[in-house]
């Protein structure tokens, strides 16, 4: 049963090194889209209820977290405004709102939390960062290779230790469907159910295909068949060059493919025909990044050609990658630590008489660009703040008592290896300047 002091189901406390961690991880990734020459968006946390429902597909627009009306309107219960559910709509009402002020194309990263209304489980949950990136107004497939290039970058600089891309896209779906003789209006449920392959067992997809689809028992034994064969690939290569729907998307797929060829290494990356992406505004290329030991994609991205467009803004061509930062953490090798200590210059305060140098010691560390505190506890003795010094991870320690205040000299001390330096009181800042870590 959650203690009072848990927070909400689904939402995490991040004290100091888990918090050091994340940012290593994100400084890395905003790094890796920064060199491919994205610029950084950011928009409100919530948005209009109009704007995000009927953007995602049913099953996700039930996920929304929704804000209820305030003041006189509190009572009905309604919604009018709700949490964002991803980055790519709100890019797309920004484009909406800022066409004739933004480059064309224009490339956007942004980095910040997202919240979904979900039942939280294993790496799943209601609060969580994501990171985007997207290019608006280029119809060509060099803007998706692009996009695929740096999610891979940027997951491979955070040194990943195994993942892979499933490529995919959406007109090999709908030439898939065309060619097992899928009911135009079954289509879009079919394909939510085929995306679960992954997760049920053939015979449970075939079932719900059957029973919940309404797909003819033949077609989904066949269907699913074919897409869990050793030879998926090659049987569905076959299928789908019997409708053009179906040739025009293996073409998307192998262009792809050939225009990240030299960036992405072969084995990171593959045609997956039964990969889905459930989210209804992809129109061409889709993909998603799995690895081992985790259960969803730790990476996404794809084509969205109209969604800018539903919105009532212009019909502006669109794709984009992103990456499950809460995924990724725990797979790497040093869980993204930077290894960053609290402090790396601790002062001792000996005594209150001496409590005014000791303060402007710290603040002379901190002018040389050194992280830097004063003792704030309430004994005097050496020992106990040496031990402060040493918990909070400092490489140094200024001691300074009685003896050093009559010479007129400070004591530093190498935590690391225990040698003491005297330094007179006139030329501490600039021996601090000199330190490692330091800047003059």
């Amino acid at each position: 049963m959650p203690s009072q002091f848990d927070p909400p189901s689904g939402t995490r406390d991040f004290l100091a090194a888990e918090v050091d961690r994340r940012e290593h991880v994100l400084s890395v990734i905003r790094s890796v889209f920064t060199r491919y020459g994205f610029e950084p968006l950011q928009t409100p946390a919530f948005e209009r209820l109009d704007v995000l429902l009927g953007k995602y597909g049913d099953e996700n627009d039930r996920l929304v977290f929704k804000i209820l009306r305030r003041g006189e309107h509190e009572a009905s219960g309604e919604a009018d405004l709700a949490l964002r559910y991803d980055m790519t709509v709100p890019l797309a009402r920004v484009a909406a709102a800022y066409g004739s002020q933004l480059p064309v194309p224009y490339k956007r990263y942004a980095i910040g939390p997202v919240w979904r209304a979900d039942r939280p489980g294993r790496d799943r949950y209601r609060e969580f960062i994501q990171c985007d990136l997207d290019t608006l107004g280029s119809a060509s497939l060099l803007a998706d290779a692009e996009a695929l290039c740096a999610q891979h970058d940027a997951l491979a600089e955070l040194r990943l230790p195994e993942f892979r891309i499933q490529l995919n896209s959406r007109h090999v779906l709908a030439g898939l469907l065309e060619a097992f003789g899928v009911p135009a209006d079954l289509g879009a449920r079919v394909l939510i159910s085929l995306d679960k392959l992954d997760k049920l067992t053939p015979p449970e997809v075939v079932a719900e295909l059957v029973d919940e689809r309404g797909l003819n028992a033949g077609i989904a034994g066949e269907l699913v068949a074919t897409l869990t064969a050793p030879d998926a690939a090659d049987r569905l290569r076959v299928a789908l060059k019997q409708t053009d729907t179906g040739t025009a998307g293996l073409d998307e797929v192998d262009t792809v493919l050939g225009l990240v060829a030299g960036q992405i290494p072969a084995d990171r990356i593959a045609f997956t025909p039964r990969m889905v992406r459930g989210i209804s505004y992809y129109t061409g290329p889709i993909w998603e990044v799995v690895a081992p030991g985790v259960a969803s994609a730790i990476g996404s991205g794809g084509r969205y050609d109209h969604l800018i467009a539903v919105l009532g803004g212009p019909d502006v061509p669109g794709t984009g990658s992103s990456v499950g930062v809460e995924r990724i953490l725990p797979l790497l090798p040093d869980a993204g630590a930077s290894g960053r200590a609290r402090l790396e210059v601790a002062v001792t305060v000996l005594s209150l008489d001496l409590a005014v140098q000791a303060f402007g010691f710290a603040g002379s560390a901190r002018a040389a660009g050194l992280r830097s505190s004063v003792y704030l506890g309430s004994s005097g003795k050496l020992a106990r703040q040496l031990k402060w010094a040493s918990d909070s991870g400092a490489r140094w320690c200024l001691i300074y008592g009685e003896r050093e205040h009559q010479a007129g000299v400070v004591t530093v001390r190498d935590m690391t290896s225990g040698e003491q330096t005297e330094v007179t009181v006139d030329e501490l800042g600039g021996y601090l300047a000199g330190l490692p870590g330091a800047h003059a």
